[in-house]
């Protein structure tokens, strides 16, 4: 590679795993603490550096320097969860920034030097406006390339242009970060970056390998990395704040409409469309109200605005109602409106349909079942998703009309086709032993129903332990009810669950039964007491 490695401004914030601690754990980073991973500690605060904790010290060792240390485990996602604000905090100041890693992140020295008023201005008013905004402290370096500004954050140095090498040169060989490297070089008698540095190109290559030559491009200064800036996510919420606290139900409407206007026309902007829509809403008593709204189609401002009007009319006339089907009204008015484009697509992403708008017949009933659930509340509209399972109760699940509609387990119900002995079916979904073999029942009990099952003679048909039946089933009862012939009968389907787990044990026996008035049942032995499960059509 030719040329000079780029000016960068590096902005690091010293301990960062112990103050993300604090941000997102609630952790006092002004104790002794430090963060551990694999029984080493990776970070540590100052008041535990007084106490002689040190990077790599075993956890044993560390709180036998320091008793009253506080451990915490690292991890990675809290890091970046919690340096996210202080990214988006540079950001307002500069473009094109480069998240180096949690606690860390650069950006091109020439755009903020030139218009905040050189490069030094710049950094500080950064570090200004990054601890004003997240109540962090920084520090800002400068040099040529992303490792040797690294380098300058943690002394807060400027360094000169061109004078990167001489910067480099007196610091140890630890700075390259390559402990095994590092370790080897100091054996050689190589002890700084400019030991290293000074080494032919051509034998470190052959010595070291590929990492240890580009090890000794950075040494040199030679760090020619383009900066990989991020883009920033686009803003499309769009919020609301109203004085006057909104307690009717026609100004909430009104307010709906223009909001969703605002809405559609910056995800217009956007080339954007959205399919999923969170509705959030804060009354001047503090409360939080949330709702997330599901479309199949695309999101028209007119629809964006039904939906938001339905569920700001849910809230604002909501009651206890009857076994609490309605959700309590809020104690106060609307202050604060948000519209969250939760699910987005390109605008072209759904194309209509040949005779008309897509889906029209399914938007009038989503409308009007959507409408219900702004009354009534989300799980007053619930469809059925089929899924796999052992018994027809396991095999579906309920879900809120316009939620994802998953399975509650993996694989479908065994279809007409499938094997009834390993229930798999031409879809390649995963077995269910001891699952029912096809047709599935019409109707699932939401409670079985107790009954008795008698032979010919009118003794009580029994499954023993090695599920070997008495006699022949022959009359059915179910709770008072009269007895019924049984004409047909299969099984039984034995199922022993959980038998790892006596509390959660469950060991049962299935027959499907036909009566001589047409009727078929599912019956379940388990514990010695029939039970009605399911009837077939």
């Amino acid at each position: 590679m030719t040329g000079a490695p780029a000016r960068t401004l590096l902005l690091w914030c010293p301990d960062w795993p112990v103050l993300a601690a604090e941000i997102v754990d609630g952790v006092p980073a002004t104790g002794p603490v430090a963060v551990l991973h694999a029984n080493r500690v990776v970070a540590c605060s100052e008041r535990a550096r007084a106490e002689g904790v040190r990077r790599g010290l075993r956890k044993r060792e560390a709180q036998g320097r320091c008793p009253q240390l506080t451990v915490v485990e690292y991890d990675p996602a809290r890091d970046a969860r919690a340096f996210e604000p202080v990214v988006a905090a540079v950001e307002e100041l500069v473009a094109g920034v480069e998240v180096v890693r949690p606690g860390a992140c650069a950006v091109a020295a020439r755009g903020p030097g030139r218009y905040l008023g050189g490069e030094e201005a710049a950094a500080e008013r950064i570090i200004e406006h990054v601890a004003q905004s997240c109540l962090v402290e920084s520090q800002v370096g400068i040099a040529d390339g992303v490792f040797a500004a690294g380098l300058a954050a943690r002394a807060g140095r400027v360094v000169a242009p061109g004078g990167t090498p001489e910067f480099l040169a007196g610091l140890p060989v630890e700075a390259l970060g390559r402990s095994a490297l590092a370790d080897l070089l100091r054996r050689l008698g190589v002890r700084t970056l400019g030991d290293f540095a000074a080494l032919p190109a051509g034998d470190v290559l052959a010595r070291f390998g590929f990492d240890g030559a580009l090890a000794h491009r950075l040494a040199a200064g030679r760090d020619h990395r383009p900066l990989a800036v991020r883009q920033p996510p686009a803003d499309l919420t769009v919020t609301a704040e109203h004085d006057e606290p909104i307690d009717r139900v026609d100004a909430a409407a009104f307010v709906a409409r223009a909001l969703a206007e605002r809405l559609h026309e910056r995800l217009a902007g956007h080339g954007l469309a959205c399919t999923r829509l969170g509705i959030e809403a804060v009354t001047e008593h503090g409360q939080e109200l949330h709702r997330v709204w599901r479309h199949d189609g695309l999101l028209t401002a007119a629809a964006i605005a039904d939906r938001v009007r339905w569920q700001l009319d849910g809230w604002l006339s909501g009651s206890n109602g009857r076994a609490g089907a309605r959700p309590a009204r809020p104690t106060a008015g609307i202050i604060r409106l948000r519209l969250i484009p939760d699910g987005v697509i390109a605008q072209a992403g759904l194309q209509a349909s040949l005779w008309g708008e897509t889906g029209e017949e399914r938007e009038r009933a989503h409308r009007a079942l959507s409408r219900v659930q702004g009354i009534l509340g989300p799980e007053a509209v619930v469809t059925a998703v089929l899924g796999g399972g052992r018994s027809p109760a396991d095999q579906v699940r309920l879900v809120p009309w316009g939620d994802e509609r998953v399975p509650a387990r993996p694989g479908p119900p065994a279809d007409p086709g499938a094997d009834p002995t390993t229930g798999r079916n031409g879809g390649g979904a995963p077995p269910w032993p001891g699952r029912l073999p096809a047709p599935a029942p019409a109707v699932v009990l939401p409670s079985p129903l107790a009954a008795t099952v008698h032979d010919a003679a009118g003794e009580p048909v029994v499954i023993s332990a090695r599920l070997a039946v008495s006699a022949a089933p022959a009359r059915l009862v179910v709770g008072t009810g009269q007895p019924a012939e049984i004409v047909g009968w299969a099984g039984p389907w034995p199922v022993d669950e959980r038998w790892w787990a006596p509390a959660e044990a469950r060991r049962r026996a299935r027959f499907q039964v036909s009566l001589a008035d047409g009727a078929a049942l599912l019956l379940a032995v388990e514990a010695g007491q029939w039970l009605v499960e399911a009837i077939y059509d």
